[in-house]
């Protein structure tokens, strides 16, 4: 079986051609990336590379030939999804691939984020399609929460606008298992189906500043702030206009619970509990 995934160099796309490799080296695993030089440097010579450009939608088909299962990471240029999407969607239709795994977002049907709208188009693209499909409605990833740490420890202040609201996340590897187990099943138990995918366990970002207090031994605390007065913060901080959007929007429907999920399908798919964020903030403090 011939197994393709989009965006491959991407953080969460090299993890699956890694979970791919460990559970069944039988299966060709066919990378399909925009740059294939950065490609053959990450990947080993039994992965085949494959030239593959959203912006170039009639070169699409071709890579696309003998494929079996398609996973389709959503693309990261927010605002640009939908016809990026589309044309890979199009692509695989033309190609006649069989089946096609597309990583959605929780609740995507009903999602109160902005980015949840091109996830409804994508879903709705590929329902309206002939291609059997299996969505991953991912939640949020815990890495998102772990670029700071070092900051917040030594200023002992995590800010956010979430109020006390519970987020469900995973490691972006928990992901990545869950798809590599679903590519390489070949029951058709995962067809057309759809898997609300979230942490077996959720915390608060009050919990989140009472574990980096406990791992760094120094005061750390949470400190609420309204959504403007957060997005101020994060424009003196620097960062793009775009992530600001997307990060104070989580923080503002997390206060609601829009990031809590009681569904396990995650933790039965990898066959074991998600990765804890007490777990990940160890790792990431060690790395």
């Amino acid at each position: 079986m011939k197994i393709a995934i989009t965006g491959a160099t991407g953080e969460l796309g090299r993890l699956v051609v890694q979970e791919l490799k460990k559970l069944h080296s039988e299966h060709e695993i066919i990378a399909l990336v925009r740059n294939p030089e950065k490609a053959k440097i990450l990947f080993s010579e039994d992965i085949q590379v494959r030239k593959f450009d959203y912006d170039q939608p009639n070169d699409l088909a071709n890579s696309l030939q003998d494929v079996d299962k398609l996973l389709l990471i959503s693309a990261n240029e927010i605002g640009r999804r939908t016809p990026q999407h589309k044309a890979v969607i199009d692509a695989a239709i033309q190609a006649r691939v069989p089946h096609l795994i597309y990583t959605s977002l929780l609740n995507a049907d009903h999602s109160p984020l902005g980015l949840a709208n091109e996830h409804r188009e994508t879903e709705k693209l590929i329902r309206e399609s002939s291609i059997t499909y299996t969505f991953l409605r991912n939640n949020w990833y815990s890495e998102n929460y772990l670029s700071a740490l070092t900051h917040q420890i030594e200023t002992g202040m995590v800010y956010g606008a979430a109020q006390d609201g519970l987020i469900s996340s995973a490691s972006r590897l928990d992901y990545a298992t869950a798809a590599a187990q679903i590519l390489t099943d070949e029951s058709p138990q995962h067809l057309n189906k759809i898997y609300e995918l979230a942490g077996s366990e959720s915390f608060s970002l009050n919990d989140f500043a009472t574990l980096l207090s406990e791992f760094s031994q120094q005061p750390v605390k949470y400190q609420n702030l309204s959504p403007e007065d957060y997005r101020q913060g994060l424009i003196q901080a620097g960062l793009p206009l775009g992530l600001i959007d997307v990060i104070v929007d989580a923080d503002l429907h997390t206060a609601h619970g829009a990031m809590y999920s009681e569904r396990k399908d995650l933790e039965h798919l990898i066959g074991r509990k998600t990765t804890s964020i007490r777990e990940s903030i160890q790792q990431a403090l060690n790395a």
